[in-house]
């Protein structure tokens, strides 16, 4: 078994869990709560996310019929399974949600990084330990990949968190 789909099914358990906890938490309290709200749309991301795994990577790619890019792949999974409509840019990308330290990363989150030389030029969607999804270059495409390897350390630019209990798809924070 290849190590990411050891990883996709962690994933997955995770997310279960994740999902029946939520379920829990809505029968207690017959009202849906932001806090539950935001558990349901990272789990649904998550998930759809890693579905995409293996998808061909495509520059200016929106779509996984014809491929996508980093930010199209962000877009995507954000409007498919959040309803978020997103910009297809990373550095546009990067003005959305609140900005958070990597101490406070979170599945679901977006993490950015440097690769062209300028800030916010790529961008993935974070797992939990220390992994992410995204999409990478020509001949790789969509795939998991470790946070904690030199190539991204060296490059992390930033999180924001676009899905939040206090926030729940605000845009445009400065901070």
């Amino acid at each position: 078994m290849r190590p990411y789909n050891t990883f996709l099914l962690g994933g997955f358990l995770l997310l279960a869990s994740m999902a029946s906890t939520a379920d829990s938490i809505d029968a207690e309290a017959p009202k849906q709560t932001a806090f539950t709200s935001s558990i349901d749309k990272a789990s649904e991301m998550l998930m759809y996310a890693l579905s995409l795994v293996g998808v061909n990577y495509k520059y200016g790619g929106k779509s996984p019929e014809t491929g996508l890019d980093c930010s199209g792949f962000v877009s995507h999974v954000y409007q498919q399974a959040a309803g978020l409509i997103l910009p297809h840019n990373a550095r546009a990308i990067s003005m959305f949600g609140q900005k958070i330290a990597i101490s406070e990363l979170q599945p679901g989150d977006l993490v950015f990084f440097n690769t062209m030389r300028h800030t916010y030029s790529h961008v993935g969607i974070y797992l939990g330990e220390n992994k992410f999804v995204h999409a990478s270059v020509t001949g790789r495409g969509v795939e998991v990949v470790d946070m904690k390897e030199n190539y991204w350390v060296k490059r992390f630019n930033g999180a924001r968190r676009v899905v939040t209990s206090h926030l729940p798809f605000a845009a445009a924070s400065n901070e």
